[in-house]
């Protein structure tokens, strides 16, 4: 428990230390570098293609070659590593999403390139199934419409194992599935892939704030009026997300991740502060969007409410952010 130690006015001025510059950055609690960043991108197929995301102005869907590119920047920039997120045609979606363990798929691919291009750069990759389900849902449904945890939890364990075995640095699982962190581990211990980390997203919401990201992936048509809130979590729930985090953390992650970040920055201190693990959270599409709408019509300034949007989650005691303003913020640290 913390003393605090009782002050009075006029002894105690509390603007004193805030009145210059050097006593304020003295006295700073926390600091935001590039190396608290992580980037997700967008990937699709073809060459030297870039395809606007329209609710997410200054976001693009790129080809491998073009994000190649841009890979190179963000390393260059201080960025520790990029999260991928594929945009699947339909006519590689199914029921049983087999694409999401294809050898040479999308993903794949792209590990193989960016650690060939960049082997410096961490790679996190997206285990999940929604990219690939006909149904836009993150799982295998039953015959009831229901997603089968365990059925899904298959899926995953061969998605995850193509990821590592191409090269990825992170295996991060966001489906919210029951049990598949232990199950994954299982598998990466089994075929010598001890060193891929696991980055779950243990604490993910059944959010609207997901919106501009299922556009950006293809997903939303598919999922239609349906949503996930038989698996992904309800948003009033605080102490849930420690049982989950801790389950994950026994099963074998090596991190964990909140999702969404600033409306659930409560989770994330209380998971920091309570567990004390890694942990990392996600500035969700819908926040960013809402930031853009704010700065393309003059009502926030930009680049200084990037920084203070992105201080926030560091005070709440997040390790990293996932954010798509990463490569925009890391200019603005390194200038």
């Amino acid at each position: 428990m913390s003393v605090i130690i009782p002050r009075q006015f006029p002894n105690t001025r509390l603007r004193r230390m805030r009145r210059d510059d050097f006593s304020r950055r003295l006295m700073r609690e926390h600091t935001l570098t590039p190396a608290d960043l992580i980037w997700p991108v967008f990937i699709l197929e073809g060459e030297n293609q870039r395809e606007k995301v329209p609710s997410m102005p200054g976001v693009e869907r790129m080809s491998l070659d073009v994000l190649v590119e841009e890979a190179r920047e963000a390393h260059e920039l201080g960025i520790p590593a990029i999260a991928l997120f594929p945009v699947v045609n339909n006519d590689r979606k199914s029921e049983l999403a087999e694409e999401a363990y294809n050898a040479s798929g999308l993903v794949q691919r792209a590990v193989r390139a960016l650690k060939s291009a960049v082997p410096e750069l961490g790679i996190i990759t997206d285990v999940a199934l929604d990219p690939y389900t006909s149904h836009g849902q993150d799982g295998i449904l039953d015959d009831t419409g229901y997603v089968a945890n365990d059925r899904t939890v298959e899926t995953l364990i061969k998605q995850a194992l193509s990821h590592a075995e191409a090269g990825a640095d992170v295996v991060a699982p966001s489906d919210m599935m029951d049990g598949r962190i232990e199950a994954i581990r299982q598998v990466l211990e089994q075929e010598g892939l001890h060193n891929t980390r696991i980055m779950a997203y243990s604490a993910k919401y059944a959010s609207r704030y997901y919106g501009p990201f299922r556009d950006a992936v293809g997903s939303a048509g598919n999922l239609g009026k349906a949503d996930k809130s038989t698996y992904q979590m309800d948003p009033a729930n605080g102490d849930e997300a420690l049982q989950e985090v801790a389950m994950d953390i026994a099963e074998g992650a090596d991190m964990v991740m909140i999702k969404p970040g600033m409306p659930y920055l409560d989770v994330v201190h209380r998971v920091k502060s309570e567990l004390q693990v890694p942990t990392f959270a996600y500035q969700v599409s819908g926040e960013y969007a809402m930031h853009m709408a704010a700065f393309d019509n003059g009502w926030l300034d930009a680049d200084s409410t990037i920084l203070e949007s992105l201080m926030c989650f560091k005070r709440a005691g997040a390790d990293g952010v996932l954010t798509y303003f990463a490569k925009r913020a890391a200019r603005l640290l390194t200038q």
